[in-house]
C-alpha cells in the first residue's frame, strides 16, 4: 500500500488558534473557560442559533441531547427512532441514555431515514426521533416534521457532517428540539475533539449544561445532583482552536463545496455506475464527503474498490452499513438481515472519501483518474 496521499480531514492550526492555547497554558487552566464560552457565542452568532452548548465531541452531543429529556417525563423503557445506517455513535448515544433505538430504513439515494418508513415503526412507547444529516445531504425535514407533530414526537437533528447545510432557506440543526455537531478533524470546523448542542429552547439548553456536567444544577451547589449527566465538557484548548474554524468558516466551506462539485463533475460520466450525492433546488449541501454507491446492475463489491484506492494511497472508508443487521454490537436486538434491505445495501455497495480544504485539483484529478481507471478495468 503506498503512503497515505490523499487523506479524509487534515487539522492545521493557525496562530490565531495558537495565541489563545497559549494564553490557556499560560493561565494553567485548559478546563472549560474563557475560549469554550466564545466558541459556544461565535457558534451560536454565526449561524443564528439560538443557544449553543460545547461538548467534549460529537457523541457526547447526541448523549447529551438524549439524556435531557428525562426532564420531559421519559423513562429507560421507551423508545427513539434512529436510521439504521449512520455513524454508530447516533444509536450508541440512545442507548448510553438508557432508551431503546427502535431502527428504520434508509434511501439508497440520499443515504438519509426514509420518512415514508418512519410511522409503522411507532409505538406507544416512541417518544423522539432522531434524524441524521448523512454526509451533508440534509434529510426530508417537512415530512418528518409533520410526522412528528402529528405523534407529538421530539426531534432531534445529528447534524455532525452537515456544517452549514440547509433546507428550504432553513439551517439544519434549527428545525427539531436539538441539533448535535462534531469538530473532529475530518469535519468543516474542527478543533481536534469536541462538540456542540444547538436548541431553541433557553430551559432545554439549562439541561443540556447540567448533563454535560454530571448534571449538577447550573451555577449551584458544586454536589448537588439533579438529573443523569455525564462528564463532557469541552475544554479550553479545542475551543481555542475551533474558534478559528468558525471565523473562516464561510471561505472552508467555499473550496470544499467547490471540490465536491469539482468530483461530481469530473467523475459525472460514470453515473451509470454510482449512485452520487444530488443537491436539490431546495437545500445546501454541506461538503463534509465524497459519498459513492454502486448500482444494483453492477456486480462489484464495494470491498473490492476499497483496496483498489487504498493500494493507491487514497484513504477511504465504508458507508457505515445497516448497523441492527451487519454489525454485532446490535445483535442484542435479535434483527435479521433483509429487514433493513436499503441501509443493507448501502453497506455492502457504498464507500466515502474526504473532499477537506487542503486537497489541491492535482489530489482531486488523482482520485478522478483513479475511479476512471477502476471502471474501465472492472466494470
Amino acid at each position: 500500500m503506498q503512503e497515505l496521499k490523499f487523506t479524509f480531514g487534515k487539522i492545521r492550526i493557525g496562530d490565531a488558534a495558537r495565541k489563545r492555547i497559549l494564553e490557556s497554558l499560560d493561565a494553567h487552566w485548559v478546563s472549560a473557560g474563557k475560549h469554550v464560552q466564545t466558541f459556544e457565542q461565535k457558534f451560536k452568532n454565526h449561524f443564528n442559533y439560538h443557544e449553543a452548548v460545547a461538548v467534549s465531541s460529537g457523541t457526547a452531543a447526541c448523549f447529551a441531547a438524549v439524556a435531557a429529556l428525562y426532564d420531559f417525563e421519559k423513562s429507560q423503557a421507551d423508545e427513539i427512532i434512529v436510521p439504521a445506517l449512520s455513524f454508530v455513535a447516533t444509536a450508541n448515544a440512545v442507548r448510553a441514555a438508557g432508551f431503546k433505538p427502535v431502527f428504520v430504513d434508509i434511501d439508497r439515494k440520499t443515504l438519509n431515514l426514509d420518512p415514508s418508513k418512519i410511522e409503522s415503526a411507532i409505538s406507544k412507547k416512541t417518544k423522539a426521533i432522531q434524524v441524521v444529516h448523512t454526509m451533508g445531504k440534509p434529510c426530508d425535514m417537512t415530512s418528518i416534521m409533520n410526522i412528528a407533530e402529528k405523534y407529538h414526537l421530539v426531534v432531534l437533528e445529528d447534524c455532525c457532517e452537515a456544517h452549514g447545510a440547509s433546507y428550504q432557506n432553513q439551517i439544519i440543526g434549527s428545525f427539531g428540539l436539538a441539533g448535535t455537531f462534531s469538530f473532529y478533524a475530518a469535519h468543516l470546523i474542527c478543533s481536534g475533539e469536541g462538540g456542540m448542542v444547538t436548541t431553541h429552547d433557553p430551559e432545554f439548553a439549562k439541561l443540556l449544561r447540567s448533563v454535560r456536567s454530571h448534571g449538577r444544577p447550573d451555577g449551584t451547589d458544586y454536589f448537588q445532583f439533579d438529573r443523569f449527566g455525564f462528564n463532557c465538557k469541552m475544554n479550553d484548548l479545542e475551543a481555542a482552536i475551533g474558534i478559528e474554524g468558525i471565523d473562516h468558516f464561510d471561505e472552508i466551506f467555499k473550496t470544499r463545496k467547490k471540490n465536491l462539485l469539482q468530483l461530481l463533475d469530473q467523475n459525472r460520466d460514470l453515473a451509470h455506475v454510482f449512485y452520487f450525492l444530488t443537491e436539490e433546488k431546495d437545500e445546501v449541501i454541506s461538503p463534509h464527503a465524497f459519498p459513492l454507491v454502486f448500482r444494483q446492475d453492477i456486480a462489484v463489491q464495494s470491498s473490492h474498490l476499497y483496496h483498489f484506492l487504498l493500494e493507491h494511497g487514497i484513504q477511504v472508508k465504508t458507508l457505515f452499513g445497516s448497523l441492527p443487521t451487519q454489525h454485532r454490537a446490535f445483535s442484542y436486538l435479535q434483527h435479521r438481515l433483509g429487514e433493513f434491505p436499503e441501509a443493507e445495501y448501502v453497506g455492502e455497495k457504498g464507500l466515502h472519501f474526504g473532499c477537506h480544504q487542503y486537497l489541491t485539483p492535482e489530489d482531486i484529478a488523482y482520485v478522478s483518474t483513479l475511479l476512471h481507471e477502476y471502471v474501465k478495468k472492472w466494470i
